[in-house]
Formats: C-alpha cells, sequence, structure tokens
C-alpha cells in the first residue's frame, strides 16, 4: 500500500464505462481532484426522466474539481465503440493508466419471470462490457508505469442460500464480471498491470438504486463517497502488490485506519443498514 501522503492521481488518464452519474461519476471526480484525465463512455446523453445527469454534467463536474475530461457518448457492448473510446481517450491525454468498469444493468427478476433479452442485456453490458473495454486497453496499460483496471463486482460465492432473493441471470452477470477479474489478473500478471475488483458492503444510495429498488432504501443506505475512497485507495497502490482480489469498500479504508464510518452513511447506526448482495456484517 503506498502511504496516504504519497497517494496521488495527478497525470493519469482513466477511462469509465457508464460514469454519467453514481459511483461512476463520483471516482471520476475524486480523480479529477488530483488533476488526473478522465474519459467516460456512456450512453447518457440526454437527461433521463428518472435519472439525473448525464455524460455532459459529469464532464462539467469533473473539469470543476480540477480535472481534463473527454466525454464520449457510446455502448460498452458496441465493439467498435469500445476501440474508439480507447483510441479517443490514448490520443488526447497521450495514453491510458487505468480502466474502471463500472457499467452495469440490473433485474432480480427470477429465472422464471426474467426475459431472455434482460438477460442478455445484463450479460452483454456487465461481463462481456468489462472484458471487451479491458481488453482494448491492455496495450496501453502495458506502456504506463502504475497500470491498474477496476471492476466493480462482487467476491464469488456459490452459498445456495443467495439464489433465494438474488435472481439466477443477474448472479451470473456480476459473477462473470469478477471473473474476468481474476483470470486477467492471472494472465497479465508479468505486465504489471494490477486487476481487482471492489464492491460494497452495504446498498449504495445512488439515482439508479432507488429507481429499481425503491427510494425507502436510502435511509440504510451509505452514500456513495464510500465506494469513492475505497477506489481511490486502490487506484493510487503502487503495482505489485494485490492482483486478482476482489475488495469490500469497507476492509479497504479499515486497512488504511479508517475506524468511524459513519460519515458514509445515511442510517443512525451500523445495524439499520442494508447489506448489498453476497455480504455479510463484518
Amino acid at each position: 500500500m503506498s502511504s496516504a501522503s504519497n497517494r496521488s492521481l495527478t497525470g493519469r488518464t482513466l477511462i469509465i464505462s457508464g460514469g454519467s452519474r453514481g459511483i461512476g461519476e463520483a471516482i471520476a471526480i475524486r480523480a479529477a481532484q488530483d488533476g488526473a484525465n478522465v474519459a467516460l463512455l456512456a450512453k447518457t446523453s440526454t437527461p433521463h426522466p428518472k435519472l439525473p445527469g448525464t455524460i455532459f454534467t459529469a464532464a462539467k463536474a469533473i473539469e470543476k474539481a480540477g480535472g481534463h475530461a473527454l466525454p464520449i457518448v457510446g455502448d460498452v457492448r458496441d465493439d467498435a465503440c469500445v476501440q474508439a473510446a480507447v483510441d479517443q481517450a490514448v490520443s488526447q491525454f497521450g495514453g491510458l493508466d487505468i480502466v474502471v468498469n463500472n457499467a452495469s444493468a440490473l433485474d432480480l427478476s427470477s429465472t422464471e419471470h426474467i426475459s431472455m433479452k434482460k438477460y442478455d442485456l445484463m450479460l452483454d453490458i456487465n461481463a462481456r462490457g468489462a472484458f471487451a473495454l479491458t481488453k482494448a486497453a491492455i496495450p496501453h496499460l502495458r506502456r504506463s508505469d502504475n497500470a491498474h483496471v477496476l471492476t466493480l463486482s462482487p467476491p464469488i460465492s456459490l452459498t445456495p442460500e443467495w439464489f433465494d432473493n438474488i435472481g439466477t441471470a443477474y448472479t451470473i452477470s456480476k459473477f462473470a464480471m469478477s471473473l474476468v477479474t481474476i483470470g486477467l489478473a492471472r494472465e497479465l500478471k508479468g505486465d504489471s498491470i494490477a486487476v481487482n475488483s471492489l464492491w460494497p458492503r452495504t446498498t449504495i444510495d445512488t439515482a439508479a438504486v432507488r429507481n429499481v429498488l425503491g427510494e425507502e432504501l436510502t435511509a440504510k443506505s451509505r452514500k456513495t463517497d464510500i465506494m469513492r475512497d475505497a477506489a481511490y485507495v486502490l487506484l493510487t497502490n503502487a503495482v505489485g502488490g494485490a492482483t486478482g482480489e476482489c475488495f469490500i469498500d469497507d476492509e479497504v479504508l479499515a486497512s488504511e485506519g479508517v475506524t468511524d464510518f459513519a460519515p458514509y452513511r445515511y442510517a443512525g447506526s451500523e445495524e439499520e443498514l442494508e447489506l448489498d448482495f453476497w455480504m455479510h456484517r463484518r
């Protein structure tokens, strides 16, 4: 681990999928505070009726925070679009240091009730999207002196009880993202590229989560700040340490000496927090 005083993303170039709002935008703005270059690949070019924010409002927030933004309207499911986004980032900023696979689709429906169209959507955005963006970035990451790939996906748990409340389709899509982390970390072990995953212990209050799971969940959630800060720790670590790991946000921060998590939560106590999928209490 790098010491806190030495941590910085100054001059680093990140490409983030789905960074127009929520956790992805929070990670982007934190990087921008160091003066980082941030390329955003997202579909949201116009406001959604239920989800505030677009790729352009996120770009403005990045610039306001002190970074340099490159908003790229595109679909992570489109191979040509993914390659073009990586090429644009490298052309504009002179290289690429970090990939953040944040784009994700969510549907918890059971197998009987989910459509195959939605199943394909989740696999294409979640698993295939993470694979495709990282694949396109590998030649450029090899040229970086501190390259990282961070995918927002959980530790893989095959405990059968999880499937009582979490649909098989969504589980497959998120575990596949973690398999991308584990597999690519091994494939790239000789290239000085750290490949890891990060997942929240609890539900995180984002517009997307409120839209899918309900606004009442806000009072039982933590803020995006905790994922932002945990991601920052991982992305500023010196390459040569952890790779192929699936980290949990509060464990990352605890390893840095954080003992008070109250500022990160909306709930009155830790016990009131709603656990995220595949998570146990500390």
